[in-house]
């Protein structure tokens, strides 16, 4: 799939589909990362082993990393459902809400939002940062 940069729309859209695969499919980091501007950061905020919640701060090449594994293992489908943009001559910056199962449109395993802030260089759109939070189903029946 060639990468789509020329629009904020189109590189957050191939970002979610680059993401989304089968265990089968494998993810074409390459193009992902190409997604993202030098020096990016992609911030998770996840549960620490005391239950805390705390941001981690990864490059894309760990963020590749460190769920490869479990791309391997998972189907994993990622969609928007939502999202807030602002814009200031080249920056923008977007709320992203998405849903995620193990199907394409299937029963939703996790909720969240995606806050990415984006850079246009004349050319095209750059990822700088992405930060996000989620919720899993099971903790959202609670």
């Amino acid at each position: 799939m060639p990468q789509k940069t020329e629009t904020v729309e189109s590189i957050i859209a191939t970002m979610y589909q680059l993401i989304s695969g089968r265990t089968s499919e494998a993810r074409d980091w390459d193009a992902w990362k190409a997604l993202y501007a030098e020096g990016a950061r992609l911030i998770p905020i996840e549960s620490a082993d005391d239950g805390s919640r705390v941001a981690r701060i990864m490059t894309p090449d760990e963020f590749a990393e460190s769920r490869s594994k479990f791309f391997l293992q998972h189907d994993f489908f990622e969609w928007e459902t939502a999202r807030e943009e602002r814009r200031y001559g080249r920056l923008a910056q977007v709320w992203s809400t998405y849903a995620a199962a193990h199907e394409p449109g299937g029963r939703v395993i996790r909720k969240g939002v995606n806050s990415f802030q984006l850079w246009n260089d004349g050319n095209r759109w750059w990822i700088l940062s992405a930060a996000w939070d989620a919720v899993e189903a099971l903790e959202r029946a609670r």
